[in-house]
């Protein structure tokens, strides 16, 4: 196969090309290398590329398949991947997208990273985040902006920048990212990705204890459903008996939905609105009752202490170190009770829970407008930045406070091309039946033969 025939083929094929030895783990190697010598310096979408190391251990791969055959394999055996630049790989800099873990070198991987290895995976290197994972666009001071493949004057999204922009420019055929107020979602709906957030404890945080009020949830970011339910199975270590790439080929029954275009920050465009209520008469079309209702009521000033004082956990031992926003947000959280914090928390989550009450999913916009340009919010003072960047996360951020499973799907593309985004909101724990949504809206208004122009 070509190598651009290897980077249209999903994530879960190119295991079993892999297995059946039909490709080697090398060949997609190089062929994922040749593509970032290419299109990576206009993106940006890596920070860091391993590339000696990951052809050793595809080269590994490779001759455990020739002495042991396929039998016994992880799913993703010999696929290449990237992880997050807020994650801990071993041989790499973890520098969080900022000047001041600049020098941030990791002899070993976080618990998370282990996990994305035993699934198989090669890993090729580190993607690009956003400062501290604060922003939902990636501009940190530390490198150059990272470019939408649809559109490179506009933003890939954040803080998951990197993972959008590499996943949608078939650099990589699938990526992990984080999601603290939508850090998933968003660069998926900007580079026409299905990306999901899974329920708050899906997945076990990298490092350090569970947090019961913790904001970020960690999944993947591909091209299908298929290929993100299996990956999730990877990142969580789900039990074969629970697996959700099973559980979510199951039809779904008759469910509540809500759909919602306007929330109290931001009102969905025109053309977004009519791509939500499009999804909502597919979701109706399948048997799912489906009704009209507003968003959840909410200010950013309630939600800021939550964020700030998450962001001031970083440590950073000189906030002179750090971009504007990033300082702004780390040394205002810094002052914050952390007692208060939690009561803030648990009152919005009790708020929140009683206005989803006894639906089974929400549909919203993933964001109620296009990318922004590269730069738009570059010259603002931090909290005029902070808040625009909360109308981008306005549809998002409120499931992070509840733990709620969210999910963005590629539902189409403004009349300039670049990606809309719908999410999929579920009940806490009902993880599968969101995929299981997304399927059969992926069956209906098939998305994957879309691609980036500016990298086809």
């Amino acid at each position: 196969m070509s190598t651009s025939d290897l980077s249209r083929a999903s994530a879960l094929t190119l295991a079993k090309l892999v297995r059946e030895r039909a490709v080697s783990s090398e060949e997609l190697v190089r062929a994922c290398l040749t593509r970032i010598e290419r299109y990576d310096p206009e993106l940006t979408a890596f920070v860091q590329i391993t590339g000696p190391a990951a052809l050793r251990d595809a080269r590994r791969k490779d001759r455990l398949l020739a002495t042991k055959g396929p039998r016994s394999l992880p799913p993703f055996f010999g696929v290449p991947t990237a992880v997050k630049d807020l994650q801990f790989a071993r041989g790499t800099y973890t520098r969080f997208g900022s000047r001041a873990f600049r020098w941030l070198w990791s002899p070993v991987d976080d618990s998370l990273v282990a996990r994305i290895r035993r699934g198989g995976f090669v890993v090729l290197g580190k993607l690009a985040t956003s400062e501290l994972g604060a922003m939902p666009v990636t501009e940190p001071e530390i490198h150059a902006p990272t470019r939408n493949p649809w559109n490179r004057e506009h933003s890939a999204g954040g803080s998951s920048g990197g993972t959008g922009a590499a996943v949608a420019a078939r650099l990589l055929p699938i990526a992990q990212g984080s999601d603290g107020a939508g850090s998933i979602r968003i660069p998926s709906s900007f580079c026409h990705l299905f990306g999901i957030k899974p329920s708050r404890g899906y997945v076990k945080a990298p490092y350090g204890k569970e947090n019961p009020q913790a904001l970020s949830s960690y999944g993947p970011m591909g091209h299908s459903v298929d290929d993100v339910a299996a990956a999730l199975d990877v990142m969580a270590e789900t039990p074969a008996s629970r697996a959700l790439y099973d559980l979510s080929r199951e039809k779904p029954p008759a469910l509540r939905v809500r759909v919602t275009v306007d929330s109290a920050l931001v009102c969905a465009t025109p053309e977004i609105a009519a791509v939500v209520k499009r999804v909502a008469s597919l979701l109706e079309s399948f048997g799912h009752h489906v009704e009209e209702g507003p968003f959840a009521e909410g200010s950013l000033e309630e939600f800021l202490p939550l964020w700030q004082w998450g962001v001031s956990r970083a440590p950073v031992l000189r906030t002179s170190s750090l971009g504007p926003v990033a300082r702004w947000l780390v040394e205002a959280g810094r002052t914050l009770d952390v007692g208060a914090v939690v009561e803030r928390h648990t009152m919005l989550q009790r708020r929140l829970d009683s206005w989803f009450g006894d639906l089974d999913l929400c549909v919203t916009p993933t964001v109620a407008e296009p990318p922004p340009r590269i730069g738009a919010w570059a010259s603002m003072p931090p909290d005029e930045a902070f808040a625009r960047a909360a109308r981008v996360g306005a549809f998002t951020a409120p499931f992070n406070i509840t733990g709620q499973p969210a999910a963005s799907i590629p539902a189409g593309l403004t009349a300039d091309g670049l990606p809309i985004g719908v999410q999929i909101a579920g009940r806490r724990g009902e993880d599968a039946r969101v995929l299981a949504v997304c399927r059969q809206l992926e069956e209906a208004m098939p998305w994957q033969g879309r691609e980036a122009p500016q990298v086809a």
